[in-house]
């Protein structure tokens, strides 16, 4: 399975593209698509137009984003807002299924600890993906995004085989005792 984990920023947005083999996990590419400039309108469209390039170039299979926390500055937390929404879009436009952690959860899945650094979370990203070289810290941040998804979907797909293979015996087991 592959993945993109996607992390938003107006000026910065980072992606990171992992594929999932069972247990192992290879990194696949990794960005960060810069924008600069007041115009907000075209800064979103540089930001929409690159992602949706880098979907069409990778071919994911799914995709995560980082939830937005709410900073003291209202003005930063709406732009930050209006980039994640281009961050949903450009996926779910490309008809993936998006899902959406919150830091602290990319962080405990990635790390083991909900408060960890960035530098603890570059470091386990190098760990599970050896040999990797980030385009920049955001993309770092991506890539923890996409591994985080990939363990979630790769637990929710464990969980619904174990649920299909114990309704499947208890049919079973039904269909012995009224025989």
């Amino acid at each position: 399975m592959r993945v993109i984990g996607i992390d938003p920023g107006l000026r910065n947005l980072g992606w990171g593209v992992i594929e999932m083999e069972g247990t192992r996990l290879r990194h696949v590419a990794n960005g960060t698509i810069h924008t600069a400039g007041d115009d907000l309108s075209r800064r979103l469209l540089h930001l929409f137009q690159g992602l949706s390039d880098v979907i069409a170039s990778h071919a994911p299979e799914a995709a995560a984003v980082e939830q937005t926390f709410v900073n003291k500055d209202a003005v930063a937390t709406l732009k930050l807002g209006q980039a994640r929404g281009i961050a949903l879009l450009a996926p779910a436009q490309a008809g993936l299924e998006v899902g959406e952690y919150a830091p602290n959860a990319v962080k405990k899945t990635v790390v083991g600890v909900g408060h960890a650094d960035k530098k603890q979370v570059q470091h386990m990203v190098r760990h599970q993906l050896p040999a990797v070289v980030f385009d920049s810290p955001d993309a770092a941040d991506a890539l923890a995004i996409a591994i985080c998804h990939a363990l979630h979907l790769q637990s929710a797909h464990r969980i619904s085989a174990a649920q299909l293979s114990r309704a499947a015996s208890g049919n079973g087991r039904v269909q012995r005792m009224r025989s």
